[in-house]
């Protein structure tokens, strides 16, 4: 009991996993990021606009439970349902070059 009660709020294996975890998601997004500006093709690029969306949803999850709040999940909804209309738009438009039909 008095070894819990010494731990600070960020000291436990979670929040050390979730910190990590930030890190790696934020490498990932500049990854990203660098082949949407940079990729030789246009499909290319929408696939990195498509990963760096996951890449955001899962930076606001991993936020949210080192925050301890339930705002950023919903955040993540939101964009989750936003990159997925973007995606498909955006593969519709460089298909057929028309996005209504």
């Amino acid at each position: 009991m008095a070894l819990a009660s010494t731990l600070l709020p960020g000291d436990t294996l979670v929040d050390k996993a979730v910190t990590v975890s930030l890190y790696m998601v934020g490498i990932a997004l500049l990854l990203s990021l660098y082949r949407l500006l940079r990729g030789p093709s246009v499909p290319d690029r929408i696939l990195a606009l498509d990963t760096l969306y996951v890449n955001t949803i899962a930076a606001l999850i991993l936020f949210g439970m080192q925050l301890h709040s339930a705002v950023y999940f919903e955040a993540a909804l939101v964009i989750a349902m936003l990159g997925f209309v973007g995606t498909v738009m955006l593969s519709k438009y460089v298909l057929r070059r028309d996005i209504v039909e």
